[in-house]
């Protein structure tokens, strides 16, 4: 993923996506639902659209770190 900005983490997340600065995001299917319901709905709500990554192991490589990520966000 070679985006123009990168945000990885929960509360970085939020706020990326609250701030409007969310072009899209990457949830990771084996990620605990009560963290990522918030994002979830957060998307929804601000019509974020969301791609989901088979295991938060494959969204850390994805975003070029060495742990697991349980969501990411490019920004615009």
């Amino acid at each position: 993923m070679e985006p123009d900005r990168l945000v990885v983490g929960m509360k970085q997340s939020a706020k990326a996506i609250e701030s409007g600065d969310a072009k899209k995001v990457y949830i990771a299917k084996d990620a605990e639902m009560s963290l990522t319901g918030k994002i979830e709905s957060l998307c929804n709500l601000k019509n974020v659209p969301v791609q989901y990554v088979e295991t938060m192991s494959a969204l850390g490589k994805m975003c070029n770190i060495s742990v697991g990520a349980s969501v990411a966000v490019e920004c615009i």
